[in-house]
């Protein structure tokens, strides 16, 4: 989205003599801004407000709902699904272009942990921190309602893979939330939450570096969340994580953060990739070898001009991704006019991050920060980042209610499965596998496109979910797990740039 943002200003006399269009391809209508994920799954934000709708921000563009499918550079084609394609009946719309601007961001990077692709749920979009939020509230009931002493245990058990951003933060988030929301269990205690961070290396949150990375660990082990560095998911079948260092732990909640790899839709171009699966490109953002492709963010192999050591490329986070953009849309707006283009150079600045309400860690120009003054500066950078006005005023204003108001307890899984109710009223098959929830209905979002907001970008496509159905007219019972593509709303597609929180 920020590319076409940039864009559309840049362009603006062009755009309104009829000159240049602007196409942007996206499997959805709005962008979510990650860095607010973790707020919006622990209630401290709506989740409608850590979206951005396109269609209201990209006016002077033109905005299609699909998926890119494949590039042929050579033949500027760029082959589309539509929501409607399906139905049309027709196959996939190619699109002739003059320019292309790639950017479709990054997906989780799994591995063939058995069990995984059952029991665990990542957490890269709106739709996964809402529906982990509905989970975390859901085991809670389940544990309060049970007299099985080994159900109360698993669904009270709460296992995190992967110590960077996305895994710490939504830890301390969701522990602050359940933690708070256990005062009003009658038969649960904070204590009796059992939350795991697991680790393959001996440190958590790198980029802030050592010394903050071993505060925010001393932080997190204070609440009693068990943090295990230099620790491997070996499995998670039948609901049990099986830890590398031989640790077992029934639990109904696996939350897979553990990195991220290139959209794949990169690999369906005949654009010049590198080992890692993104596009080479050069220091004008421009494609290595190749005239009118242009690429930025996660999908982009960009040299680091500012860095000492040779050959160095600038890391896939957002503090790199935003900044990229902007001179992106520059350099595209010279090439059209017949300018010079700019260099992208930009010295890393530090990082921050939330570890929980009023907790976080910062590493900014030299200067570390930690606890509340760390926290603040985490929020005021990320609201300074959100796109439009519009956005940061309604996100304030939520923080300020927040602080004068009791939080949120709600869980609203029924959000997920809006026509349950309707078909057991009908008579009709829920579409649940068993156990799965009332609110259950028949069918998904499944893994694995890469999302972008940017010209010409796209990812790999939607696959139905699945679900096994209850007996008709039964009620079914609460949801005990989340499965990926069977109603949970998940999805491991990327809508912005990066993850990682920069400054």
């Amino acid at each position: 989205m920020y590319t076409a943002l940039h864009l559309q200003r840049k362009l603006k006399q062009e755009l309104a003599r009829g000159e240049v269009e602007i196409l942007v391809v996206t499997p959805d209508p709005y962008m979510t801004y990650q860095p607010f994920l973790p707020e919006a799954a622990a209630g401290s934000i709506s989740p409608r407000h850590v979206v951005v709708p396109l269609r209201r921000v990209l006016g002077k563009c033109k905005i299609l709902i699909g998926e890119a499918k494949a590039v042929d550079h050579a033949k500027r084609t760029a082959t589309v699904t539509t929501l409607a394609t399906a139905d049309e009946g027709t196959g996939a719309i190619e699109f002739v272009y003059d320019e292309l601007v790639i950017a479709p961001g990054s997906i989780s990077r799994t591995l063939p942990v058995p069990g995984l692709a059952d029991y665990a749920i990542g957490f890269k979009t709106v739709e996964e921190a809402i529906g982990l939020r509905n989970h975390v509230i859901e085991q809670m009931d389940i544990a309060s309602s049970t007299r099985d002493p080994a159900i109360r245990d698993a669904a009270l058990t709460f296992v995190f893979v992967g110590g960077g951003y996305a895994g710490v933060e939504a830890l301390g988030e969701l522990e602050d939330m359940a933690r708070y929301t256990s005062r009003y269990y009658h038969n649960i205690k904070p204590d009796d939450l059992k939350w795991i961070l697991v680790e393959a290396s001996d440190r958590i949150l790198p980029e802030v570096g050592e010394e903050m990375g071993g505060y925010a660990i001393r932080e997190l082990r204070s609440r009693n969340i068990d943090v295990r560095l230099r620790t491997r998911l070996d499995s998670c079948e039948n609901r049990v994580a099986v830890l590398s260092d031989g640790s077992r732990f029934p639990s109904r909640t696996v939350v897979w953060t553990a990195g991220v790899k290139p959209a794949p839709v990169l690999a369906a171009t005949d654009l010049p990739l590198d080992g890692r699966g993104r596009i080479r490109c050069t220091a004008r953002l421009s494609v290595a070898g190749v005239d009118h492709a242009w690429a930025a963010g996660d999908a982009a192999a960009v040299p680091d001009i500012t860095s000492r050591t040779p050959g160095a490329e600038c890391a896939p986070n957002a503090q790199h991704a935003v900044r990229q953009t902007k001179v992106l849309a520059e350099n595209i707006a010279a090439s059209l006019r017949g300018d010079s283009l700019k260099e992208y150079a930009h010295s890393y600045a530090g990082s921050v991050a939330s570890l929980g309400l009023h907790r976080g860690v910062a590493h900014v120009y030299g200067r570390k920060l930690k606890g509340y003054p760390a926290w603040l500066m985490h929020r005021m950078y990320h609201l300074s980042r959100v796109p439009t006005f519009n956005r940061k005023a309604r996100v304030l204003a939520e923080w300020t209610l927040a602080g004068l108001f009791k939080r949120e307890i709600v869980s609203l899984g029924s959000l997920e499965h809006p026509r349950a109710e309707f078909e057991l009223a009908a008579g009709g098959r829920t579409g649940l596998h068993p156990g799965a929830g009332r609110t259950g209905a028949g069918s998904g979002r499944g893994t694995g496109n890469g999302r972008g907001g940017a010209p010409g970008n796209g990812g790999a496509g939607r696959e139905p979910g699945k679900g096994s159905g209850t007996h008709p007219g039964t009620r079914p019972e609460t949801r005990p797990e989340i499965r990926p593509g069977e109603g949970t709303g998940s999805s491991d597609r990327d809508k912005r740039p990066t993850d990682p929180r920069g400054t």
